[in-house]
């Protein structure tokens, strides 16, 4: 199991970063990312805490772990800055959140974050056809979230995927323990959202990628 999109106090989520990481190993994990909420106010402070988190806490705990931020409720027209900076501070894996439908992000954040230098736009809700075909050319995947509320749209950011060559991932969006969800719950997640096994998959293998080229 891999999570690519997780939150530590940094920001919203329950945990101190040591024990996310020690968690998510005894879960048997074997890799996540620590995505914590930022935008252009406190990228220098987050971001380097969460390098060193990775690096510390990774190696203790016998985890792979990915520095990275998740670029969140930033108006769309400073989505491309805040990328670049957080890429500048270190940040590995770039999320960004996107248009759920159970909070008032921008209309356009989706199309200015797959314009951007990100990796994942997570749960980002009724996606439009252009916007998938975008994310398929710029090879950014999309986020299939076992997280309710975000989950809401998962069938709808499949089927588009499926349709126009988009990669998918599938993410926790965890805050708290009980968000780490083992990896039958995830398949079945996908699996509700109209995916096959294959390309449950497959969204296993892009996920391991996305670590390989973050780490590598």
């Amino acid at each position: 199991m891999i999570d690519l999109h997780t939150h530590t106090l940094f920001s919203d989520g329950e945990l101190l970063p040591a024990e996310l990481i020690r968690r998510a190993a005894v879960a048997g994990y074997a890799a996540l990312a620590i995505t914590d909420h930022v935008d252009l106010s406190n990228l220098d402070f987050i971001v380097p805490r969460i390098i060193e988190s990775a690096q510390v806490y990774g190696a203790a705990w016998g985890i792979q772990v990915v520095p990275g931020v998740e670029l969140t409720h930033i108006p769309p027209a400073q989505i491309a800055a805040a990328a670049r900076r957080a890429r500048e501070l270190g940040a590995r894996i770039l999320v960004c959140h996107g248009e759920t439908l159970v909070e008032p992000v921008a209309p356009g954040t989706n199309a200015a974050a797959l314009a951007a230098d990100i990796d994942i736009l997570s749960h980002p809700g009724l996606i439009s056809e252009d916007e998938a075909r975008l994310a398929a050319e710029r090879g950014i995947c999309l986020e299939i979230t076992t997280r309710r509320g975000h989950s809401l749209a998962n069938g709808h950011v499949a089927q588009l995927a499926r349709k126009h060559g988009a990669r998918l991932v599938v993410n926790n969006d965890a805050h708290a323990p009980g968000d780490l969800v083992s990896p039958e719950m995830a398949r079945k997640v996908a699996l509700g959202a109209g995916l096959s096994d294959e390309e449950y998959a497959q969204c296993l293998r892009n996920s391991a990628a996305l670590v390989e080229k973050a780490l590598g």
